[in-house]
Order: C-alpha cells, then structure tokens, then sequence
C-alpha cells in the first residue's frame, strides 16, 4: 500500500491532445443579421418614409404659398376699400347744391324757375 500512495502523490501530468489543422477544416459560418424578407420590407418601409415625408412636405410648402396669395389679395381688397369710400366722399362733398350752383354761375348759367325739373334721387 505503501507504494500505490506514492504514485498518487507524483505529479501527473495527463497529455493535452490539440487538434491538427487536417483532422477538422476550419468551416466558419457567417450568421446573416437579417433575411431576404426583413431586407425588402425594410427597404419598403424606407422607400414609403421618404415619400410620405416628400409629399408632406411638398403640399405644406403650396399651402404656404396659397395662404401668401390670399393675404395679398385680402391687402388689395383692404387697399381698394379704403380708395373707395375716399372716392364716395369725394363724390359727395362735390355734388352738394351750393358747389353745383357756384359752378353754373360761374359758367354763366341763370336760374330759371320754368325750366326747372325734379329728378327723385338715387
């Protein structure tokens, strides 16, 4: 017995088998991050994204310029108004009887009683 504890006391040292490049050839697989489907519905959904996008913001750059035409117009509108009721004003400070008589007399006109007509009024 005496011997067989020696021998398990001495250093053993067990033989590492590494492997030779000619038992196993090195195949190394790629794993693909995604598949042909998931490729084409990305690239789908990409396409549709910039689309959308370019559409929007198309239509939001018309309607920018619609909403800019319609506040020139509605400042012409304001402009015409304003020239307008000036005009109305104008209208009726000049026909007043007392200037219409002065310009007759100063034409040269007379009043004559027979030849006098009444209009009725607007």
């Amino acid at each position: 017995m005496g011997l067989e504890q020696r021998k398990l006391y001495t250093s053993f040292t067990p033989e590492i088998v590494q492997p030779t490049e000619t038992e196993q050839p090195a195949v190394r697989r790629i794993k693909k991050r995604f598949s042909k489907g998931e490729k084409i519905l990305f690239t789908l959904f990409v396409a549709f994204t910039i689309g959308s996008s370019t559409i929007l913001l198309q239509t939001h750059s018309e309607l920018n310029a619609v909403n800019k035409e319609v506040q020139l117009m509605n400042f012409e509108i304001e402009e015409t108004t304003k020239q307008n009721t000036e005009l109305s004003i104008q209208v009726s400070d000049k026909s007043t009887h007392e200037r219409i008589w002065k310009k007759a007399q100063q034409s040269g006109l007379n009043l004559n009683e027979s030849n006098v007509k009444v209009v009725p009024g607007r």
